[in-house]
């Protein structure tokens, strides 16, 4: 979840540290903190804060710090209260070796009390902390072989401690007895080091170091690096040495531009209907006249033996997945099951033969989806039988990541960087691979003719400018019910069939952004015991599409009238509608198409109660962008 960033070079490192720390605040902003090497004296300075980096940048205003060594590192608290005594970067007992690190080492408390019992006193309440002790340790033990004070030598000593470290993470140390010497590592947790122009720069995700240089080298799993100014030598874990090329950065990588928005969230909702513009040319084509297949970057020959399919993914990308299940289901006609990431690792389903498993990150590093996924790919390479063999698919918006890496069939949603903690733009894009999914499985199965899928076509071609519309004009509209919404306490969200997922997503949006509780259901459900929350307090906001459900719908609103919920409507302006108290209005538009339009009055109505109450709708507390502990 954390954000590090670490540099070694001939400039200045803090304002590199400061820069990469602005742009991975989204990763967590509990406390930030810098360590930087006075080269000098050979000594570490190091400043801390509690809570968001402006009141770190605060606390440097006007400080004088040369050195261009550093580490930096902005904190999603797991271990230990959000305070400045766990704020990171961690030193040893004679501050001589400083540590930032993301991820959860699962063992520290063993080692800890290792350490206690060898004479170590801790400062913070930290797994992170037992990190510069032990490297310190081995530092003591190596100088008894008359080992020269460099880089190298702090290699191995991380090399060491790494080794004896259970679970995910990524870190940067850097030691006074080496003061141009800067060692990473990483385990199941980003790690990019980018490569600039006199200074080589290392951090958690790519939007930090773009300001420095678009030329980067992805660290892999169980892989150590030596930075210095003079190069970078890449270990892995047999300690041999590795050599790969750098790859440059998509432009869409490389900018990221609030524009004359308030808010990053406005802004990439705003940023949707070119992303759908973008996808119809990149998988559809440029003459769609002549459409014969969806454009992947893999042989989909694969694809032909399929008999079911199962998606792992979390939170928002879940909520994708369902969509993608009901797609896959009801047009394509193929059997799929949606999988908690964080339960599949441990509960699976029996092993049964050609299964595609799909991933779903949109960071492409969740902690949970990747672990869920190596099982089962471990699972079913034991199994010895040729139909049991894993056939994989990844869905992300970071071809660069870990996920990338472990699955070579790789859909990029190419939405750019999102800086909005809760992901909107993303989820859109998540939502247009399933349907070049569904149009690509309906041909292998034969499920629709080729008149159905021209029609689907022909519908997902109109969407970039129905989403123009709907979104200038549902952002009137939600800026005014967010008035009459910024003080309640409690809403109930329905929807069925392919636009229950929507519902789902609304209440989270609103959850994860306005710290409102919320609740979806599909609508059919509400009178089987949710109908007793129901009163005038209790708003129900209702999707009503049409489609053969659209009457079951406004009858399941109907009854949360007849309590006195205040009733709003998503759905088209026509007979039956009238019952909202308040109409959201969609178009008259297919209902396979809907959840590409419906999502956007749940988006901007969680943004605007949020910038009502005068929240941090970019930042909202407790969260992360990137999930990268279990």
């Amino acid at each position: 979840m954390c954000g590090i960033i670490a540099v070694t070079g001939y400039k200045k490192a803090l304002p590199l540290l400061i820069q990469g720390l602005e742009k991975l605040e989204y990763r967590g902003y509990d406390s930030a903190g810098i360590a930087v090497m006075d080269s000098e004296n050979k000594k570490i300075i190091s400043y801390k804060s509690e809570g968001k980096l402006k009141n770190l940048k605060n606390k440097l205003d006007k400080k004088i710090i040369s050195g261009s060594l550093g580490i930096g590192h902005t904190r999603w608290a797991t271990h230990g209260k959000p305070v400045v005594r766990n704020a990171h970067p961690h030193f040893d007992s004679n501050e001589q070796v400083a540590v930032v690190q993301n991820g959860i080492i699962e063992n520290y408390l063993e080692l800890k009390t290792r350490l206690e019992s060898e004479g170590v006193v801790f400062t913070s309440e930290t797994d992170t902390e037992v990190i510069p002790h032990l490297v310190q340790r081995e530092l003591n033990n190596l100088s008894k072989l008359n080992l020269e004070n460099s880089g190298s030598t702090l290699l191995i000593a991380v090399r060491n401690v790494i080794t004896d470290l259970e679970g995910a993470f990524a870190l940067a140390v850097i030691w006074s007895g080496s003061p141009d010497s800067l060692v990473v590592a990483r385990n199941q947790a980003p790690l990019i080091i980018g490569l600039g122009e006199g200074e080589f720069i290392c951090a958690s995700d790519t939007p930090a170091i773009t300001n420095i240089t678009n030329t980067i080298l992805p660290m892999e799993d169980e892989e150590i690096a030596l930075l210095t100014p003079l190069g970078i030598e890449i270990f892995n874990s047999e300690n041999e040495r590795q050599y790969r090329n750098p790859i440059s950065l998509k432009l869409s990588e490389q900018i990221v531009d609030k524009k004359h928005f308030k808010h990053y969230m406005l802004k990439e909702i705003y940023d949707q209907p070119q992303i759908a513009k973008n996808w119809i040319k990149q998988f559809l084509g440029e003459d769609i006249s002549s459409f014969t297949s969806i454009n992947y970057s893999f042989d989909i020959k694969f694809l032909q033996n399929i008999d079911q399919i199962q998606i792992l993914a979390c939170g928002t990308s879940r909520h994708a997945a369902l969509i993608g299940s009901y797609l896959l289901e009801q047009y394509a006609g193929i059997s799929t099951n949606v999988f908690y990431a964080s339960e599949f690792r441990y509960f699976p389903p029996p092993l049964s033969p050609n299964i595609l498993t799909i991933g779903v990150t949109q960071s492409g590093e969740t902690a949970d989806t990747l672990a869920a996924l190596n099982m089962e790919i471990k699972r079913r390479q034991s199994s010895g039988k040729e139909s049991y063999q894993p056939n994989l698919i990844a869905i992300t918006n970071r071809k660069d990541s870990s996920i990338a890496r472990l699955i070579p069939n790789v859909i990029d949603i190419s939405a750019g960087i999102e800086i909005g903690v809760a992901a909107t733009k993303t989820f859109f894009g998540q939502l247009l691979s399933f349907y070049g999914l569904a149009i690509t499985f309906a041909q292998i199965r034969k499920s629709k003719t080729r008149e159905e899928i021209d029609q689907m076509i022909s519908n997902l071609i109109k969407v970039p400018s129905l989403l123009e519309d709907l979104i200038i004009s549902h952002n009137k509209i939600s800026e005014e019910l967010a008035h009459k919404f910024s003080n309640i306490k409690d809403v109930i969200f329905l929807g069925r069939g392919i636009n229950y997922p929507i519902a789902l997503e609304g209440a989270l949006k609103l959850k994860e952004i306005s710290y409102i509780h919320a609740a979806g259901y599909p609508a059919g459900e509400m009178k089987h015991g949710p109908i007793a929350l129901l009163e005038k307090k209790v708003p129900v906001i209702s999707i009503a599409t049409h489609g053969n459900v659209f009457e079951k719908v406004l009858s399941n609103a109907q009854e949360a009238k007849a309590r006195d919920s205040y009733l709003v409507g998503i759905a088209p302006k026509c007979d039956g509608t009238e019952i909202f108290d308040y109409l959201i209005p969609l178009p008259l538009i297919d209902e396979w198409i809907s959840p590409l339009l419906t999502l956007v009055p749940m988006q901007l109505l969680s943004y605007h109660i949020a910038a009502h109450r005068g929240l941090d709708v970019d930042q909202p507390r407790n969260l992360a962008k990137s999930v990268t502990v279990e």
